[in-house]
């Protein structure tokens, strides 16, 4: 099949595509983003107001990049570059118009930022999304179809790195936390640490908390990524899983990545996490700041504990099938029958 992919390329999004190459899939990938990106100030005002007065710019700048030939279908990831006479124009070309979301554009944390993807939802094919809540609400916005799957990791990117004996060094942490600010991130954090947990933080933005001046001995760096962040994940003791409040996650990247690349989740308790893994035996979950302060300590003092909770997990995931080339041949399947 011929794949025409419209998202980011890079990050996760780059990690789809690459899955459906390696499902014998011709895909190219044109990425909305390189016209907004630079100067700052059009980044900014792309993200704040959902790039208004920007829409035809955009949708020639993607028809400008699209090879010619027949394609089967146009995957578009993420969306909120992507204006409806842009998929209509997709539609046109490809046949077939799929949009995949992780985010929560339906809820109220971005702003203005989803504009054009929420212009667009009744045009699309199928809306693909991650959360239960965004079926009717994507139903409600006049989706014609609407699939729902959880997030998933990588075969390859996520796959479990061996470390040497100076990585081991380099990556070795008690507690660690790989992912951006957010508010209620910095609370959390402050309270571990008069806790006593030894918490190592990889993220961006970090500087901005209130708290910063008591978080700055923990954060290590900015976000990590590629085999860094694998072999980070191997050398923790414990990696903990937070989630967006302001994007009504009930489980997140993490959730899959974590396990699949032998580390141990260590994550707040919610029912999708619950339904992912058994808790105590393949992951273990706490409610506030002080029970999470409890878990990681159990997993600081207990080797044993730990490899039995990685081995668990990861089987777990393998079980569960949230990974990519499954996520997204369930795509594609649902989208052309």
């Amino acid at each position: 099949m011929r794949v025409l992919y419209v998202g980011p390329d890079g990050g996760t999004s780059r990690h789809r595509a690459h899955a459906l190459r390696r499902l014998g899939h011709d895909v190219h990938v044109v990425d909305p983003r390189v016209s907004v990106s630079r100067p700052t100030w059009l980044a900014r005002w792309t993200w704040r107001t959902g790039a208004f007065g920007l829409e035809g710019m955009l949708r020639r700048s993607v028809l400008s990049r699209v090879p010619p030939g027949a394609w089967d279908l146009a995957l578009v990831d993420g969306g909120e570059l992507v204006g409806p006479s842009l998929v209509w124009e997709l539609r046109q070309r490809c046949g077939t118009v799929v949009n995949y979301n992780l985010d929560d554009p339906f809820g109220s944390r971005d702003g203005r930022r989803w504009r054009l993807y929420l212009e667009s939802v009744p045009l699309y094919d199928c809306l693909v999304v991650v959360r239960e809540i965004n079926v009717t609400e994507a139903e409600a916005c006049g989706a014609r179809r609407v699939l729902r799957v959880f997030r998933s990791a990588d075969e390859e990117a996520h796959a479990p790195s061996t470390l040497h004996a100076r990585e081991r060094v380099r990556w070795a942490q008690d507690v660690l936390f790989i992912g951006t600010w957010m508010p209620e991130r910095g609370a959390l954090a402050v309270e571990l640490m008069h806790r006593g947990v030894p918490l190592a933080i990889y993220g961006d933005g970090w500087q901005k908390a209130r708290e910063w001046l008591t978080i700055r001995p923990s954060w290590r760096g900015p976000s990590i990524y590629g085999t860094d962040y694998t072999k980070a994940i191997r050398g923790a003791k414990a990696c903990l899983g937070l989630l967006s409040k302001g994007n009504r996650d009930l489980h997140t990247q993490r959730s899959m990545e974590i396990p699949y690349a032998g580390g141990v989740l260590c994550a707040e308790r919610t029912s999708e996490h619950r339904a992912l893994y058994r808790e105590g035996e393949e992951a273990l979950f706490w409610s506030d700041a002080r029970e999470c302060a409890e878990r990681c300590r159990e997993l600081v003092a207990d080797g044993m504990k730990r490899r039995e909770l990685a081995e668990q997990g990861r089987q777990r995931c393998l079980d569960n099938g949230h990974l990519n080339e499954r996520v997204m041949a369930r795509i594609l399947c649902a989208a052309t029958s």
